[in-house]
């Protein structure tokens, strides 16, 4: 499958990129630094403007499917810059004639009591709340929208390197925990389950998550 991967040396983007191009699929790898993308067999990288539709546009034609690992950790204004990128990138994936958007998301729009999500209680760590709001404004923009076939992976709470196990759950709009309460997914099977997802569409026009 050919695939644009937006922001493929990030934190998540860099282990989908691995878990990608080890499954055989063909990759562009669109980034701000394309030199920091790892040459390997299947990969194309290619410098790219998030916030630059036409542009995005351009470099999106004649793939498969988006995947989105875009984010907005080194902003000013995170939850801004996040809403108008992904604002950005809805619209560039439908211009090129994408028929699949793949997001990552975050942990913080899940549920851990109903009505009540993870980003709003107290204990939530302050120096990720822009993120995590930022990324549960993408989830509402994603839910309104009507012309993509668009997907939205959220992880774990606890989200870090680990290792490669391909066992995990799924679940929905609730925060996954393990019998001790522990709520977390190594990157390398969040990778695993989101492509998952585009080689076997299970959570077409959704969200779901991933945890062990």
């Amino acid at each position: 499958m050919k695939i644009a991967l937006i922001g493929a040396t990030g934190y998540v983007g860099a282990k989908l990129l691995a878990e990608a191009a080890s499954r055989g699929h063909d990759v562009k790898a669109l980034v701000s630094r394309p030199e920091k993308v790892p040459a390997q067999p299947g990969v194309q990288a290619a410098r790219v403007d998030v916030q630059d539709r036409d542009g995005l546009a351009a470099q999106l034609a004649g793939v498969d499917a988006v995947i989105s690992a875009f984010s907005g950790h080194a902003q000013q204004d995170v939850r801004a810059y996040y809403v108008r990128g992904m604002q950005s990138i809805v619209a560039a994936t439908k211009a090129a004639g994408v028929p699949r958007l793949l997001v990552v998301g975050g942990a913080g729009s899940l549920e851990v009591a109903p009505g009540v999500q993870l980003v709003d209680t107290p204990e939530f760590p302050a120096q990720w709340k822009g993120t995590a709001e930022g990324a549960r404004d993408a989830l509402a923009l994603l839910r309104a929208e009507r012309e993509l076939d668009w997907t939205m992976l959220s992880p774990a709470a606890h989200l870090e390197p680990g290792t490669r196990t391909g066992i995990f759950r799924l679940g929905t709009d609730s925060l996954l925990a393990d019998a001790s309460g522990n709520s977390r997914i190594s990157l390398e099977d969040y990778a695993v389950a989101m492509i998952d997802e585009l080689e076997r569409p299970a959570h077409s026009r959704t969200r779901f998550t991933v945890a062990y």
